[in-house]
């Protein structure tokens, strides 16, 4: 069984990664139906919550249903994350995490993110003051260094542990690689290895299929997996890849009615939680993976991605169903 404190959750369970502009509740809630068991907040500005920011404040925002839930927060500043940590437990989740990870330039050249992986030293000072602040579990997603010369991984496992975190999660790239290139999980392995590292290790990165989370758990040894970019679309990942653990069976992919039926409710969830005119632009993002390998699917995805009523996108998901009735889904992987 896995813990995060007191936090129970399950043998090896898979968690649904904080994405900016996507992991929002909308997403969270079909990820959460098909078998997400942590998700986390898309993260949150510690500048944004002190300054009562609005759209930093909505993303404090989380629901009976989601639970266990994250809030994820970033910065630079340690007094400003530890004012940030406070604001973000008031809101009630079950664990807070620090987000030591992003890699795109306005959060990492600013020594927020990744960026923070150039010193190390206030890494974890940053996460102690962290720690001391809220009184709920504390976890931390980041990745394996800055780039290639920079990788100290296990080191700074051992150390933020050693000042107070209950997990963390390793996305197993460089913040030079951003999302290119192969994620090296070797560097996980050599986590687990260390005797001294006693918190779950969460693996990142690259995880598409049943069959590749099936072979890097047992090829490094991770206590769970954290899926992002693979469930953009595709919430359905989540029950793939548990029912593949369980009878080495793959789920049939899910069919068009599926696919429409969670599209819809998606998007119905997305305009009334946003409003139309946002909801609908910030759901543009998943139409592509929902009817992925369709042929002949581009002139419905063009006019999906520039519909600007939720009555034409609703319009046209009706004539997907319509069109495309008898077509039927191969697995993915």
């Amino acid at each position: 069984m896995v813990k995060i404190g007191n936090l129970a959750l399950g043998e090896f369970p898979l968690l649904l990664a904080p994405m900016e502009d996507v992991s929002d509740p909308p997403f969270r809630a079909v990820c959460k139906e098909n078998g997400a068991d942590l998700m986390y907040t898309e993260f949150i500005s510690s500048e944004g919550l002190i300054r009562d920011a609005a759209k930093s404040v909505q993303k404090l925002d989380i629901f009976e249903y989601e639970r266990p839930i994250g809030i994820q927060i970033f910065g630079n500043e340690i007094d400003s994350m530890r004012e940030a940590a406070a604001i973000a437990e008031q809101a009630g989740p079950d664990i807070l995490d620090i987000n030591y990870g992003c890699p795109v330039n306005k959060v990492a050249c600013k020594g927020a993110g990744a960026g923070i992986l150039l010193d190390i030293d206030k890494m974890v000072s940053m996460t102690a003051e962290i720690v001391k602040a809220v009184n709920i579990p504390v976890t931390v997603k980041t990745r394996l260094g800055w780039d290639n010369n920079t990788i100290r991984i296990v080191e700074v496992v051992e150390r933020l542990q050693d000042v107070g975190i209950q997990a963390i999660s390793v996305h197993a790239r460089t913040r030079k690689q951003m999302y290119k290139g192969e994620a090296d999980w070797t560097y996980l392995a050599k986590i687990k290895e260390n005797q001294r590292i006693h918190i779950p290790l969460f693996g990142n990165g690259d995880i598409d299929s049943p069959e590749r989370a099936r072979e890097y758990r047992d090829r490094f040894g991770v206590d769970g997996m954290m899926i992002g970019r693979a469930a953009i679309g595709y919430p359905w990942i989540f029950n793939e890849i548990k029912h593949y653990f369980e009878t080495g069976q793959k789920l049939a992919a899910p069919g068009l009615d599926e696919r429409i039926n969670v599209a819809k409710k998606h998007l119905d969830f997305s305009v009334k939680w946003k409003g139309e005119k946002l909801g609908i632009l910030e759901m543009r993002r998943h139409y592509t993976n929902y009817f992925r390998g369709m042929p002949n699917f581009k002139p419905y995805r063009t006019k999906m991605v520039t519909a600007d009523t939720y009555a034409e996108v609703s319009s046209l998901l009706d004539q997907v169903a319509v069109d495309f009735a008898d077509y039927q889904f191969v697995s993915q992987g």
